[in-house]
């Protein structure tokens, strides 16, 4: 369950010229409430959950903060927030699920899609590291994955993928 809040968490801005224009115009697009749900991995060898997602998120010219909650189960309702800053083309932050620890993320943006590694605070699917993809789609749509490694075969596994549209 942890991984799912994960999922949604990111973003920031460059800081020059018309690149940091066009930045904090995206992250202005994706500002709002947003509604939804999708899949989550609860552990390895486990089946996927479906969840439903709300998510408050707000944007500045170079941050991005995400506040919000997903539901499993219509019982087991889990809390998130992120803070992501820019400086240049470099994304950073951190992320609080249900861990209550912080976890960093730093990565970039390319097109309508931020690229982030995600450091767990605590060991998950047998290690701390993640990436995480937060993808714009259309006017009124995110897409959010985390993906993390089998620890024993090494292959890419999906563990949360959220489809939210805008409310």
């Amino acid at each position: 369950m942890k991984v799912l809040f994960a999922a949604v968490l990111a973003s920031a801005a460059m800081l020059s010229g018309n690149a940091y224009a066009a930045e904090e115009d995206f992250l202005r697009s994706i500002e709002g409430n947003w509604t939804g749900g999708g899949k989550v991995l609860r552990k390895l060898g486990g089946e996927n959950v479906s969840v439903t997602c709300n998510m408050k998120s707000d944007a500045q010219a170079s941050s991005f903060s995400m506040d919000g909650s997903c539901r499993a189960l219509v019982v087991v309702t889990r809390g998130f927030n992120a803070k992501v800053k820019t400086s240049g083309n470099s994304y950073s932050g951190t992320y609080v699920g249900v861990s209550g620890k912080p976890s960093t993320l730093s990565g970039s943006r390319k097109g309508n899609t931020i690229n982030l590694n995600v450091t767990w605070a605590n060991e998950m699917y047998g290690d701390r590291k993640a990436t995480m993809t937060i993808q714009k789609v259309g006017n009124n749509g995110l897409r959010i994955r985390t993906i993390d490694r089998h620890p024993s075969s090494g292959k890419s596994i999906v563990t949360t993928h959220l489809d939210l549209r805008r409310s």
